[in-house]
C-alpha cells in the first residue's frame, strides 16, 4: 500500500482532549479501511503564518499512514466538512521517516532563555539629530511647518 504524510489544524478554541479525539476519528476510519496509522504526532497550539477563519493559532496533528487511495480520499472528505478544522495537507511519499519529525525535534533542541537575545549591531544607539528630515513644526529661523532648507530656492 502507498504511505502517506498528513497533517491538520484544528481551531485555537477547542481543547486539547477534542483535538486527540478529532485524531482517533480519522485514526478509527483509515483503520476500517484497511489502512494502518505508523506515526501519530501531537505538535500542540502553534501560531499561524496568517489569519484562518479569525484563528490566529492552531492545533497541529501529523500522520504517516499505509492506506488505500479510498481511506484517504474519504478521511480527506470528513476533514473539509468538520467545522473544526481549519486546514489539512496530505501528501503521498516514498518512504515515511523514521523517529520523530522535525517540528518535534526543533521542540526538544538546547533551551534558550529569553536572556540571550543580543541586539544586532551590539553599539550604542544613536538618539540625537536625525540627520536631513523635513521640521513638522516651524524651526527657530522663520520658516514655516515642514520647508525644507534644500527646497528653498526651487520655484517648480
Amino acid at each position: 500500500m502507498p504511505n502517506y504524510e498528513s497533517v491538520f489544524i484544528a481551531r485555537q478554541d477547542i481543547f486539547a482532549s477534542q483535538v486527540e479525539t478529532l485524531a482517533d476519528g480519522f485514526a478509527k476510519l483509515i483503520e476500517d479501511q484497511g489502512g494502518s496509522i505508523t506515526r501519530r504526532e501531537h505538535w500542540g497550539l502553534r501560531n499561524l503564518a496568517y489569519r484562518i477563519k479569525k484563528n490566529r493559532k492552531g492545533h497541529y496533528v501529523l500522520f504517516n499512514m499505509d492506506a488505500p487511495s479510498a481511506a484517504i480520499h474519504e478521511m480527506e472528505r470528513q476533514m473539509r466538512i468538520n467545522e473544526n478544522i481549519l486546514r489539512y495537507l496530505t501528501l503521498r511519499v516514498e518512504e515515511p521517516e523514521d523517529g520523530p519529525s522535525a517540528m518535534l525535534q526543533s521542540r526538544s533542541g538546547p533551551e534558550r532563555g529569553r536572556g540571550d537575545r543580543g541586539r544586532r549591531d551590539d553599539g550604542p544607539r544613536d538618539r540625537g539629530d536625525r540627520g536631513d528630515r523635513p521640521r513638522r513644526n516651524g524651526g527657530d529661523d522663520g520658516e514655516p511647518a515642514g520647508v525644507d532648507a534644500a527646497n528653498e530656492g526651487d520655484d517648480s
